[in-house]
């Protein structure tokens, strides 16, 4: 008589049944990915601020000139310079320069006296969420307007939205900011013209921001739709029997989202940066109008804090759009982009 007898499972199956239990995100070559993103980002964030503590230095303009204004005698710009250590050589200032970005220490403001760093901190809140709000705006109205282009490609009513986003795509942010602050902060006063007292005060300047957007991700976005409309895999669908508006949004949508999404995150990561013309056209209280006032008074320290703030924050925006790839589309894996 025979005996039946359980065998165990084997090591390498449990190893393989663990790894199938991860999240995509968790596995080695997505980590790897990860590592070598975050190392080239680091890198791009060093070169970017050298090169900006470079061209500021090689600009024409005196801080000590701006600090002091023109009455200023010889020697009390020489104690200026003293005081600022700008009488130091421009290696020894990088030298310091670079001691301080390990420790974040930036140094003093010229403008406000105070440190830059903290000053570019309480201004980047606004900067965000004017950034949020825009590209909020931009993916609400121009993706729904991109497809309703798409479906109707070639016809009229295709002709006047094309000729509708052209003239957004033609016009400047400061003229379309003029325009929207003249008809409802003027002709009929309804909303806030300037600064950020109540939450009302957002809309225009993220409308005036999200106007070009919506004409370029719309364009975009009806581009991809009708390549998708017309690929083998949208015929099929259609010849067995799958309704249009799954075709739509189970299919067409999904394989055209990756250069979308790439063109959301490359915009906001520039709204990031500032959007110097419609920040002082409405007195919003970023660091687009934050740049403005340190370039106009050479303030080295805010320009430098500036640029290393909004650099970081374009940089992990990319890191994410990047990372959002295999979820929109398998077939893209992150460990073959990475070799």
């Amino acid at each position: 008589m025979t005996q039946l007898t359980a065998t165990p499972p084997s090591v390498p199956a449990a190893k393989s049944r663990k790894d199938s239990a991860l999240p995509a995100f968790l596995t080695a070559p997505t980590l790897r990915y990860v590592v070598r993103r975050l190392g080239q980002s680091l890198l791009t964030i060093f070169l970017t601020l050298t090169t900006v503590f470079v061209l500021i230095r090689m600009a024409p303009g005196d801080p000590a000139y701006s600090m002091a204004g023109p009455l200023a005698s010889s020697e009390d710009l020489a104690q200026i310079r003293v005081n600022l250590g700008l009488d130091q050589s421009v290696f020894t200032q990088y030298l310091l320069y670079l001691k301080g970005l390990f420790t974040l220490d930036l140094g003093t403001s010229y403008s406000f006296q105070a440190p830059a760093l903290e000053v570019v901190l309480q201004r980047i809140p606004y900067t965000v969420t004017l950034a949020l709000a825009a590209i909020l705006l931009t993916t609400v109205v121009s993706i729904p307007l991109g497809i309703w282009m798409a479906r109707r490609a070639d016809t009229r009513r295709e002709l006047g939205a094309n000729v509708i986003t052209i003239a957004g795509q033609s016009m400047p942010d400061f003229w379309t900011g003029l325009m929207l602050l003249t008809f409802f902060a003027v002709l009929v006063p309804v909303l806030p013209a300037a600064g950020f007292t109540t939450w009302s005060s957002l809309l225009l300047p993220a409308l005036t921001v999200a106007v070009l957007q919506i004409a370029l991700i719309s364009r975009m976005v009806r581009r991809e739709m009708v390549n998708a409309y017309s690929s083998p895999y949208v015929t099929v669908a259609r010849s067995r029997g799958v309704s249009e508006r799954e075709i739509t949004w189970r299919y067409a949508l999904r394989n055209s989202s990756i250069p979308v999404v790439t063109a959301l995150g490359t915009r906001f990561a520039s709204m990031l940066n500032g959007v110097v013309v419609v920040e002082v056209v409405f007195a919003w209280p970023g660091v687009g109008s934050l740049v403005v006032r340190a370039l106009e008074t050479r303030d080295y320290p805010l320009i430098q804090a500036t640029v290393l703030v909004t650099a970081v924050l374009a940089v992990l925006v990319q890191l994410v759009v990047d990372l959002c790839y295999p979820l929109l589309d398998p077939r893209v894996r992150l460990g073959k982009a990475a070799n």
